[in-house]
This record gives C-alpha cells, sequence and structure tokens, in this order.
C-alpha cells in the first residue's frame, strides 16, 4: 500500500511539473493600445490566431484576418467584431499554400489599406501533399508562404515603423534540422508520407521559422523595423487535423488531454512578442511564455539561415 501511494504520488509530481514546464503560460500585462495601427495575423479564423486578433482588436487596431477559407474567415470576423465592438476587423483571402495567392493579397491590401504596424505569421499545418506551387505542403505553407508574405510587405512595414513582424514557430524546433540536399531536390523538407514523418517536417518547418528570424533581424538593421519568434506553448488547435493513423489520433488526443492549455492562454506570448515596450534590441530572438530563451546553434546559425533564405528566394521567384 505505501508502495502504491509512493508512486501515486510520484506520478502526481511528474504530472505537476510537466504540466508546468510545457502547459502553463504567462499571461501578458502590457496595457498598450493600438488604435490607429493595422494588424495582419495570418490563420487568424481559428485557435491562437482567432485568440491573438480578438485581443488585438480589443486594443483598438484594425485587424485584417488573413485566411484560406472565406465562409470561416467571414464568420471569425463577425464573432470578433461583436465580441470587441471593433468595427475595423475584416476578413482577406489568403492561401499561403498558392504563392498566386499570397502575392494578389499583398496587392490588395497594399492598395486598400495605407499602414501595416505589425504582421504575425501565426498559420501552420501539418499535413501531407503538395502545393499549388509544387513545394512540400508543410514547406510552402508553414516557412516559404510566410516568407514571400513578409517580404512583398516589408517596404510598407518601414514606412509605418516602428513596426513589427511575429513568427509562430514551437519548441518543435529543437527537434528539427535543415536538410539543404532534400530541400533542393525534392522541394520538400523530408521524405516520408507517415504521421511521423509529417510531425518530423513540422518540426523541421518550425526551425525555418527561427532561422528566417534571424535572418530577417540582420537585414532589418538600420530599420525602425523588428522581428521576433516563439513558442506559444502546448495548445488545443486544429493543427493536428491531418492525423490520419488511429494510434497516432489516440496519442494526440491523450496529450491533448493533459498536457495542451486554451488558445487565449497560447496567444499570450505572441501578444508579448507584438506588444512589450523595449525589446526591439532583441529583435531576431526566440521568445516563450513570454520570456527569453536561448535556442540551439543550429537555430541561429549566420551561414544556414542565409542559405535558407537563398533557397527560399529562389522558390519564391525573387532571385
Amino acid at each position: 500500500m505505501i508502495l502504491l501511494l509512493a508512486i501515486v504520488f510520484a506520478l502526481f509530481v511528474a504530472y505537476f511539473i510537466s504540466h508546468r514546464i510545457f502547459v502553463h503560460r504567462k499571461t501578458f500585462t502590457g496595457t498598450g493600445k493600438l488604435y490607429g495601427k493595422t494588424v495582419i495575423v495570418t490563420g487568424g479564423n481559428t485557435g491562437i490566431g482567432k485568440s491573438t486578433a480578438t485581443e488585438l482588436a480589443l486594443r483598438g487596431a484594425r485587424v485584417i484576418l488573413a485566411c484560406r477559407s472565406q465562409g470561416k474567415g467571414e464568420a471569425a470576423a463577425n464573432e470578433i467584431r461583436t465580441e470587441t465592438g471593433n468595427d475595423g476587423v475584416i476578413f482577406m483571402q489568403l492561401d499561403l499554400a498558392s504563392q498566386k495567392s499570397i502575392r494578389s493579397f499583398a496587392e490588395s491590401f497594399l492598395k486598400a489599406e495605407p499602414r501595416l504596424d505589425l504582421l504575425i505569421n501565426n498559420a501552420a499545418l501539418a499535413t501531407p501533399g503538395r502545393t499549388e506551387d509544387g513545394l512540400g505542403m508543410i514547406l510552402g505553407v508553414n516557412h516559404i508562404g510566410p516568407f514571400l508574405l513578409t517580404n512583398l510587405l516589408l517596404e510598407r512595414l518601414k514606412e509605418c515603423e516602428p513596426s513589427r513582424v511575429v513568427n509562430v514557430s514551437s519548441c518543435g524546433h529543437d527537434l528539427g534540422t535543415i536538410n539543404f540536399d532534400c530541400i533542393l531536390t525534392h522541394k520538400r523538407l523530408s521524405l516520408g508520407s507517415s504521421d511521423g514523418d509529417l510531425f518530423k517536417a513540422y518540426t523541421h518547418s518550425k526551425l525555418c521559422n527561427v532561422l528566417f528570424t534571424h535572418e530577417l533581424a540582420k537585414r532589418l538593421q538600420g530599420t525602425n523595423v523588428t522581428c521576433y519568434s516563439l513558442h506559444p506553448g502546448s495548445v488545443r488547435t486544429e493543427l493536428g487535423r491531418g492525423i490520419s493513423e488511429w494510434h497516432a489520433r489516440l496519442l494526440l488526443a491523450f496529450v491533448t488531454k493533459f498536457w495542451a492549455t486554451d488558445p487565449v492562454s497560447g496567444a499570450q506570448t505572441t501578444l508579448y512578442c507584438a506588444l512589450q515596450e523595449n525589446i526591439e534590441h532583441l529583435s531576431g530572438k526566440y521568445f516563450s511564455d513570454c520570456q527569453l530563451v536561448q535556442v540551439k546553434p543550429e537555430a541561429r546559425d549566420d551561414a544556414i539561415a542565409k542559405k535558407l533564405w537563398d533557397i527560399s528566394e529562389k522558390f519564391c521567384g525573387m532571385a
């Protein structure tokens, strides 16, 4: 009986510690307002993106929900307008799996909106397949799409400085690596189509987010545009909707039940990177739980970051 109680106590302590590390999120307490400012949130119709957009709308920002689905995007915009009383929340169609759509979005936005103060690259997925441009879906949507979108909007961000770019990454980037041979040969981050292979590709894409932010900060030196990457926490979202294997679905359901937080909590570090005062000197850095976190050497390697940038330019027809 004593042994059983000891085991139960040990499991409780282990769960408590893991919950504090992986689930519990600090609340961003900044009170800054955004009246007269314009924000783009990709994937702003659901999950972390919607929670982020709602909070920014509450602070008075004009918020553009950049989403693939018109129906879901317009419904989310209407819900946020109703909840916040802010009529400046609108949907604009953006499919990150299509460079044509990205360029069309940027062109329409630049014609219609005179300001851009904050770009939040939030949307991501973990599904198989290819983009309209022949890239692996995870590479195209999670990295190349945000890379192209950011570059197309950089001049407007500079015109409206001080401004920021926030890239939602993941602690999963610690498990990722960059295989340039695979990227150049197959236009994918990794091979295979099992759920395990997709998870690997997802972690690689999150490392791309961190490296993109690192290199972007270097290229923005001398401007008042800053950029940050972040881990939102383990959050209950629609990210796992592409999982097909039953055992993987069962594992995800278990992890989500006990080690995942809600999207509102998951949005807190995004809000920190978007709104926290006096972090401009930390441009290019990575944050988790509303604080600076050191990344592994590969994630801050200048040569890797530059090579990834050059290849990304090539895939976007910018080189």
